[in-house]
């Protein structure tokens, strides 16, 4: 197989992954799955695992080579040398991710968790979306399938019926998820994915050598989002002519900062600081 280099996004839902992953797939030789996200594939063999927390002795033989295979085949049909791989689910296994995949190098993405909340809530309460479901149906390992489609068809099936219109489950699945859901509103729901996402991905990068990890500044890089790619670029030995960066990031714009503490309203936004404090407060929020 041809060496490829393999790049995981790591960022808590609406930390901007999205847009970075597309940002950097902008250029030549690097690419991407073209779905938003292959939790199926990371998940295969742990498919009825309770939860996205999945440890790293769960990385048999036969997984590492099914989940290394799908990195040099997308590799393959792209004619690229590096695999950018976005899944926000990773934030909370990165010693599985690095047992799978242990040449891989990491960009991990943080943000205002609770601008991040305010985002969060409104893909809890999304409407079907069947053009976006097909895209990542091509991509769920087909002994998986029947088992997917009975959990997507039960959430949506809970939405129908819950008294605030939301999801049975969305984004990334912690292990005690349904007690969560029980004892929190869904904008705790969602300050308490971000944070386990963002203190499960930063307790595992202190076992991981410094020079496999660039952290990236959600605000910083919608704000100077030329320089900001610019250093990701050089840290995967990949930099490109300021022109070309330029276009690159021509659709990246700060406009949603703040947006989501604004939908949340001030008596919201300091309830759920009081929830998160101690992880707002290390990331300087």
């Amino acid at each position: 197989m041809k060496n490829i280099q393999k790049v995981i996004i790591i960022g808590a839902p609406r930390s901007g992954t999205n847009i970075l992953r597309d940002v950097l797939t902008a250029f030549d030789g690097i690419c991407s799955w073209p779905c938003d996200e292959i939790n199926y594939i990371w998940r295969h063999g742990n498919a009825r695992y309770p939860s996205d927390e999945i440890p790293p002795e769960k990385s048999s033989p036969k997984i590492k080579q099914f989940i290394n295979k799908a990195f040099h085949n997308i590799a393959h049909r792209h004619s690229a040398d590096v695999v950018i791989e976005k899944t926000c689910a990773n934030s909370l296994r990165v010693p599985f991710v690095d047992e799978v995949v242990p040449d891989a190098k990491y960009i991990f993405i943080y943000r205002d968790g609770i601008d991040a909340t305010g985002s969060a809530k409104v893909r809890w309460t999304a409407k079907l979306d069947i053009p976006y479901i097909l895209q990542k149906v091509r991509f769920v390992p087909k002994s998986d399938l029947p088992y997917y489609a009975f959990r997507y068809l039960w959430a949506r099936l809970y939405r129908f019926y819950s008294k605030d219109s939301r999801l049975g489950f969305w984004g990334p699945a912690l292990t005690d998820m349904q007690h969560i859901l029980q004892k929190h509103s869904l904008n705790e729901v969602c300050a308490l994915q971000w944070e386990a996402c963002v203190e499960r991905a930063e307790h595992a990068f202190l076992s991981i050598a410094a020079d496999r990890v660039v952290r990236i500044r959600y605000e910083d890089f919608v704000r100077e989002p030329a320089s900001e790619i610019s250093r990701i670029l050089k840290f995967l030995g990949k930099e490109q002519k300021g022109d070309r960066v330029q276009e690159a990031v021509k659709d990246v714009s700060s406009r949603s900062l703040g947006k989501g503490r604004k939908a949340l309203g001030l008596e919201e936004v300091n309830r759920l600081e009081r929830l998160v404090e101690k992880t707002l407060n290390r990331y300087g929020y």
